[in-house]
C-alpha cells in the first residue's frame, strides 16, 4: 500500500497544477456572477412602500390651527385673571401658563401614548413607539393618516397637545384664589393622567366608544370633564374666606373682555381644526362656530336687559362662552338653525344655572361648572336634535338611527360625569392629605400674587 500511495503522489500533483486554471477561472467567474444574481433578486422583491404623499394645504391650516388652539391658553388667563381680586392676578394667570409647561411635558413623554397608542380594553392606550415621540419618525414615514388625509405626524400630535393643556386649565376657574401652586401643579398632572388621557382615548382614540359618541373637539372630553371636576373642588375644598358675605369684585373686566376675544378667535382653530382636514367640514365647523358664539352673546344681554334693565360686559362674554362650548361636540354636523339654537338654548340654561350658584351658596369662583360643565351636557345631547341629514357628513352617521346615536351621546355624558367627579375626589382628597390643597388664613389674606410667587401684577402693594 506505500509504494502504490507512493506511486500515486506523482499523478495527483500533475493533475492538480493541470485543473489549477480552471478551478481559479471557476471561481472568478462566480464571484463575478453574484452581485448580478443579489440585484436581480434584489430587483424581483417588492420594494418598501413610500410615506403616503402629504397634503400640504391641510398641513398649513393644521399649524394655523394649532397657533390659534395654543392662543386660547393665554386668552384664558387673562379672562379669568380679570375676574379676580387684584392680589390674585399674577397667581390666576400662572395657573393657565405652568399647564403649558407640565402638561406639555407630560404629553410629549407619555400622554400621547395614553391618548392614542394601541388600545388596552377599549380604555387607555399605549404604544412604546409613543413614548418620548421616540418612535414617530419611523412609523408610517413620519405621516399620520385620517379619513384619506395625511399630514405630518407630529402636526397632528401638537395639535392634539394643545387639547390637553387647555382642560385642566380650565378647572382652575372653579378654586380660583385659594389653592396652593405645589398642590395645583401636581394635580393637573395627576388629573390629566387619570382623568384626561383615558376619556380622550375612550372617545377620540381606539376606546370603546369612538366613533359613536358625536365630539367633534372636546364637548365631553373637555368641558364636561372640567366642568365636573370643577364643581367637586369648589364643594370639596370648600368657599374662599369671606364668601358671600364679603364683596369680591372682578379687579379688571378689561382684562377679561380681551381674554374671552382671544377665547373667540382660537376657538375656530379648536373646531375647525379638529375635522383633520381643509375642505367642506372645515368650513362648516368654523361657520356654525361662530354663528353659535354671536346667538350665545346676544342670548345672555337679552335676558339680561329683560331681567336687570342692564347689559354688563360679564353677561356678554359669558353667553359667547356658552355658546362655544356647546356647539364644540357637533360644530361639523349640524344645521345653522341648530348653531343658532345651540348657542340661544344652552346660554339661557347657563344664565339659570350660575344664579342657581348664588342660591345654593358654593363658590365655583369663574363659573366653570356653570358654563363649560352645562353647557357641555346640553350641548352634547342637544345637538342630536338638530343634525343634518344631507349632505352626509361622518360625524352625523355613527348609528344607524337616531335612537341608537342617542345612547351614545347619554353613554359619553355619563361616563364624563362619573369618571371626572370620582377621580377629582379621590385626587383632591390625596393631595390634601399628603402636602395641603388650601392656602393658609393669612396666604389667603395677602394673595396669591405675594404669598406664593414674591410679586405683585400691578406694581403695588397692600390692594383687595
Amino acid at each position: 500500500m506505500n509504494s502504490r500511495f507512493k506511486m500515486g503522489s506523482p499523478l495527483l500533483a500533475l493533475a492538480a497544477a493541470a485543473l489549477a486554471p480552471a478551478i481559479a477561472f471557476a471561481q472568478d467567474a462566480a464571484t463575478a456572477v453574484a452581485p448580478a444574481v443579489d440585484a436581480a433578486v434584489a430587483a424581483a422583491a417588492p420594494a418598501p412602500a413610500a410615506p403616503p404623499a402629504i397634503d400640504t394645504g391641510t398641513t398649513a391650516w393644521m399649524l394655523t390651527s394649532i397657533c390659534l388652539v395654543l392662543l386660547m391658553v393665554p386668552g384664558l388667563a387673562l379672562f379669568y385673571a380679570g375676574l379676580v381680586r387684584t392680589k390674585n392676578v399674577l397667581g390666576t394667570m400662572m395657573h393657565s401658563f405652568i399647564a403649558m409647561a407640565i402638561i406639555g411635558v407630560m404629553w410629549v413623554v407619555v400622554g400621547y401614548a395614553m391618548c392614542f397608542g394601541d388600545t388596552i380594553g377599549g380604555v387607555i392606550g399605549w404604544n412604546p413607539a409613543y413614548l418620548g415621540l421616540s418612535g414617530i419618525d419611523a412609523k408610517d414615514g413620519g405621516t399620520f393618516t385620517m379619513a384619506g388625509v395625511t399630514i405630518p405626524h407630529f402636526v397632528y400630535i401638537m395639535f392634539q397637545g394643545k387639547f390637553a393643556i387647555i382642560t385642566p386649565a380650565l378647572i382652575a376657574g372653579a378654586f380660583a384664589e385659594r389653592v396652593k401652586f405645589s398642590s395645583y401643579c401636581v394635580f393637573i398632572l395627576l388629573w390629566s393622567l387619570l382623568v384626561y388621557c383615558p376619556l380622550c382615548h375612550i372617545i377620540w382614540g381606539a376606546g370603546f366608544l369612538s366613533c359613536k359618541n358625536i365630539d367633534l373637539a372636546g364637548g365631553t372630553v373637555i368641558h364636561i370633564a372640567a366642568g365636573i371636576a370643577g364643581l367637586v373642588a369648589a364643594l370639596y375644598l370648600g368657599a374662599r374666606r369671606g364668601y358671600p358675605k364679603q364683596t369680591m369684585s372682578p379687579n379688571n373686566l378689561t382684562m377679561t373682555l380681551l381674554g374671552a376675544g382671544l377665547l373667540w378667535v382660537g376657538w375656530f382653530g379648536f373646531n375647525s381644526g379638529s375635522t383633520i382636514q381643509s375642505g367642506l367640514d372645515t368650513g362648516r365647523a368654523l361657520a356654525m362656530t361662530q354663528i353659535a358664539a354671536a346667538a350665545g352673546a346676544l342670548s345672555w344681554v337679552v335676558l339680561e336687559g329683560i331681567i336687570h334693565k342692564k347689559a354688563t360686559s360679564l353677561g356678554f362674554v359669558s353667553g359667547m362662552l356658552a355658546g362655544l362650548v356647546a356647539i364644540t361636540p357637533a360644530a361639523n354636523a349640524v344645521t345653522p338653525f341648530g348653531a343658532l339654537m345651540l348657542g340661544l338654548i344652552p346660554t339661557v340654561i347657563c344664565y339659570f344655572a350660575v344664579q342657581m350658584k348664588n342660591k345654593l351658596g358654593y363658590d365655583d369662583s369663574l363659573d366653570v361648572f356653570g358654563i363649560h360643565g352645562v353647557a357641555g351636557i346640553v350641548g352634547a345631547i342637544g345637538l342630536m336634535f338638530f343634525l343634518r341629514t344631507e349632505p352626509k357628513n361622518i360625524a352625523s352617521t355613527c348609528a344607524d338611527t337616531w335612537g341608537g346615536q342617542m345612547v351614545y351621546q347619554l353613554e359619553g355624558v355619563a361616563l364624563s360625569i362619573a369618571v371626572s367627579g370620582v377621580l377629582t375626589l379621590v385626587l383632591l382628597f390625596v393631595i390634601n392629605k399628603v402636602m395641603g390643597f388650601r392656602l393658609s388664613a393669612e396666604a389667603e389674606q395677602a394673595g396669591m400674587d405675594h404669598a406664593l410667587h414674591g410679586e405683585h401684577g400691578y406694581g403695588l402693594l397692600n390692594l383687595n
